[in-house]
């Protein structure tokens, strides 16, 4: 494994998302001198936190999976999770809607969802989702170690018994028909192949390696922090705080000083200069290129990118019993809704929804009596055609009137507090063409093809986040802060 070269006393990790956590956590537990320097007034990046009216948003991520990559963390300067952080599994994980009106909780127990699936589709279907299940643990197991949770300096690191078992499993082939092998009918097929969404690809064009994302949720579980998804990057930040790293809020860095191909310093807005041996940045990484590095290598220049999403986080007088946690509303389109977002790159004409209710598993985040609603609708990125500018507006409209459609009597009108974030808020706050899912997971830009943790040209700049291996989610990016500490003082036990 490469390793940055010199000195690595003191690491200045630029951005305290999710993955510069992880990683300072590492760092310092590993007895490096660390200083995280954050240019919000918290901590989180993606995962932020908006107070509005007596209500608490969380702004980014609402969806949390693998809580372990958490433990292990936190275990990294002998702190335990549970000291840290309360978390609550959600049941259903989901509840899916779909266009026939019909319904079906998803749940972590391969039993409880097999009785699920008997009774609201067919025993035959059931027995297909226990293969499924199989299909995706062995998917996990083989992937885990040899391809996401480790460095990859080239393709020839892939050359293991590993790569051999999922070839033979099917991994390679695309996600959709590989998920319809084992489910026939469309309403499990779409609950188990979503996912995709999240790695910026349609399950017909997605490698079934993606299944992957369906474990760690529909089979792993999901579970909710009190406090609402902020307090994840509170409890690291928190730890790492408490084990000697330095944080500086409110603190932009402008740039990196450099000097014979090595980081010698980060430049602040407040004109200070922190000196340092190595850098970690976790700010988006074609940004990071751009802003801090001041070059655009030509692979980032060519790099495509996910979907982008319109949310609306929502304070309201009105509830509905109907709802689980997280709400999943399956328009009548599927395959339609993937070529409209990234082929042709429209607005949604039959949209698929998803309505997280935070306040339901925890009511301090919002006023008594009241309800908080997190509506996150995919959308093409900023590579489209669409004025947000111009349409924003009108198409919170038709956002809401789509929910109104689905059931939601009244939404429109029992809304107190609102907050829309479009394409445009999300480049303005740093992400490349708008997309908060980063560059797209296509085979070339994934596994040893996506963009490298370790800056070309720099022997001691590191990247952590969503941009860089293994990619977007929050697993995925917990795992590349560890990723990125294990290039600056080895494997980190």
């Amino acid at each position: 494994m490469k390793r940055v070269k010199g000195p690595t006393d003191h690491v200045v990790v630029v951005g305290a998302g999710l993955a510069g956590l992880s990683a300072a956590l590492r760092l310092a537990g590993a007895g490096r001198k660390v200083t995280v320097v954050e240019r919000e007034a918290v901590p989180g990046g993606r995962n932020g936190l908006l107070n509005k009216s007596g209500y608490a948003f969380d702004t980014g991520p609402s969806v949390l999976t693998m809580p372990d990559l958490i433990s292990d963390a936190l275990a990294c300067v002998g702190e335990d999770l549970k000291d840290w952080l309360e978390l609550v599994p959600l049941s259903p994980l989901y509840r899916a809607f779909y266009a026939d009106g019909s319904q079906l909780d998803v749940h972590a127990d391969t039993n409880k969802m097999q009785a699920e699936i008997a009774k609201t589709i067919s025993p035959a279907e059931a027995v297909g989702y226990g293969k499924y299940v199989d299909f995706v643990t062995k998917l996990y197991k083989y992937e885990m170690n040899d391809f996401i949770d480790r460095n990859i300096d080239s393709p020839l690191n892939l050359l293991t018994p590993n790569l051999a078992r999922l070839i033979a499993l099917g991994g390679f082939r695309r996600l959709a028909p590989k998920v319809n092998q084992y489910l026939k009918d469309p309403r499990t097929q779409k609950v188990y192949s979503f996912q995709a969404m999240y790695a910026g690809v349609s399950p017909q064009q997605a490698l079934a390696i993606y299944a992957v994302i369906a474990y760690m949720d529909s089979v792993n579980g999901v579970f909710f922090p009190k406090g609402g998804m902020h307090a994840v990057p509170r409890a690291l930040a928190g730890a790492a705080e408490k084990h000697g790293v330095t944080f500086r809020y409110n603190t932009t860095v402008t740039g990196i000083e450099k000097s014979n191909g090595r980081a010698t310093a980060v430049l602040t807005d407040t004109g200070e200069r922190i000196a340092c041996d190595v850098v970690v940045l976790n700010p988006d990484l074609p940004v990071a290129w751009k802003d801090l590095l001041g070059k655009e290598p030509l692979s980032v220049k060519r790099l495509n990118y996910s979907p982008s999403c319109v949310t609306l986080l929502v304070g309201s007088n009105k509830s509905y019993d109907r709802l689980a946690h997280h709400n999943i509303h399956f328009g009548q389109s599927w395959n339609g809704v993937f070529d409209e977002l990234i082929k042709k790159k429209t607005l949604m004409t039959d949209p698929s929804i998803l309505v997280t209710v935070p306040s339901k598993d925890d009511p301090s985040l919002a006023p008594a009596g009241k309800t908080s609603y997190y509506v996150l609708f995919p959308t093409p990125n900023l590579s489209a055609d669409i004025d947000w500018k111009k349409i924003g507006p009108k198409y919170r409209d038709e956002m809401i009137k789509a929910l109104e459609d689905r059931g939601y009597t009244g939404f429109g009108d029992s809304i107190e507090v609102e907050q829309m974030t479009t394409p445009l808020d999300w480049k303005e706050q740093g992400m490349e063409m708008g997309a908060p899912f980063a560059s797209a997971h296509t085979f070339f830009q994934t596994g040893p093809f996506r963009p490298r943790n370790m800056a070309a040209g720099f022997e001691n700049v590191v990247f952590a986040g969503s941009g860089t291996q293994p990619g977007v989610g929050v697993p995925m990016v917990l795992i590349s802060g560890r990723l990125a500490a294990e290039r600056i003082v080895g494997p980190v036990k």
